[in-house]
């Protein structure tokens, strides 16, 4: 992990496309804006966990699925 330290108006690079501007910070809040192209997601990180956890709930119930009683209906 890296870790860095920035103050307002000043930016961090990832890549050769991705851009954090520090925009404001007020007391244990800071404030960013992400300049990334359109095909990269961006989520705040307790929604990316949740998303993960909905994954793997979703991939546990496939698992149980027999295929060969769905196919029997077609």
């Amino acid at each position: 992990m890296l870790v860095l330290t920035r103050h307002p108006g000043q930016y961090i690079t990832i890549g050769d496309d991705i851009v954090i501007h520090i925009s404001d910070v007020q007391g244990a809040n800071v404030r960013m804006a992400i300049d990334a192209p359109r095909n990269v997601k961006i989520y705040r990180g307790e929604i990316y966990e949740a998303i993960l956890e909905e994954n793997k709930k979703s991939a546990a119930q496939t698992k149980n699925v027999d295929l060969t009683e769905l196919m029997k209906d077609k």
